[in-house]
């Protein structure tokens, strides 16, 4: 169903890579609620064509490559869209991530700096670098809406999510301070939202996580955040119902992150009723 949420709105979504994508849904639900979008990646993901797929249900949306780390890349991509556009942009949706000591199975304690460095640069860095072009150009509209996502390993110990756990703390800071810049600078919000582990391709990536989807299930009051109600979280949060909130890393995992434990969890280790 469909609100008309964000009619007249335009927005850019990075990250659409298929139809598991958070942000393929994302695009979908932007769409249907009446916004105009410009889709972006980086250069080697469009070559796997997928997206004209997507560009094509939401409107024969433009498809523009971006390398989320060049400046030069973002500034044509924000430059070119606010063309077609016609005028500033409403919303952003960063759905970006890459760890390389994740995927080339290097531990932890273990890990290549050089690799890490890039994680940090694509996963974090590109957040900030996409804000400030954005401000550079004063591409974003009064009230316009920043949403990146992250994962609850930014607080807690999760020991295969590696590198990426720094990558989200990160992502998190910078949330917040640029948040606290652009809501002076002309009342923009920019949040973070928390997601239930969600099989995406990228998800997939990390060690056992077929079995923490499942821990994760019974250790959520309301199970597991599926990637289409994730993207119905968005579309609200783009949308002018969330004038004033700005800065927050917003939970969206069915209650896993306030929950200590679960019958159906101690039930799944062998453990029984407790009595005192």
């Amino acid at each position: 169903m469909a609100y008309n949420l964000l009619k007249g709105k335009k927005g850019i979504i990075f990250g659409a890579l298929d139809e598991k994508s958070i942000a393929w849904k994302t695009a979908q639900k932007c769409y249907a609620e009446g916004a105009e979008i410009v889709l972006t990646n980086a250069p080697v993901a469009l070559r796997m064509g997928a997206i004209n797929q997507l560009a094509a249900e939401c409107g024969n949306a433009p498809v523009i490559g971006a390398d989320v780390t060049n400046l030069d890349d973002l500034k044509n991509l924000i430059e070119k869209s606010m063309e077609h556009f016609g005028g500033k942009i409403d919303f952003i949706l960063h759905s970006v991530g890459m760890g390389l000591n994740v995927r080339k199975g290097k531990h932890y304690t273990e890990m290549n700096y050089e690799w890490n460095q890039k994680t940090f640069d694509i996963s974090s860095i590109s957040l900030h670098k996409v804000l400030r072009t954005a401000w550079e150009l004063d591409a974003l509209s009064e009230h316009a809406s920043v949403i990146a996502l992250t994962y609850i390993a930014a607080q807690r110990v999760f020991p295969d999510y590696n590198e990426m756990a720094d990558a989200k703390a990160l992502l998190e800071s910078v949330t917040r301070m640029f948040g606290y810049y652009y809501g002076e600078k002309n009342k923009v919000r920019v949040n973070t939202i928390s997601q239930s582990p969600t099989p995406t391709t990228a998800g997939s990536g990390v060690k056992g996580f077929d079995s923490f989807i499942n821990y994760a299930e019974k250790m959520s009051p309301l199970g597991n955040a599926p990637a289409e109600a994730c993207a119905d979280y968005i579309a609200v949060m783009f949308s002018d119902l969330t004038k004033y909130v700005t800065m927050q890393n917003l939970f969206h995992d069915g209650g896993f992150s306030f929950t200590g434990v679960t019958p159906k969890v101690l039930e799944a280790m062998g453990g029984g009723e407790q009595s005192e």
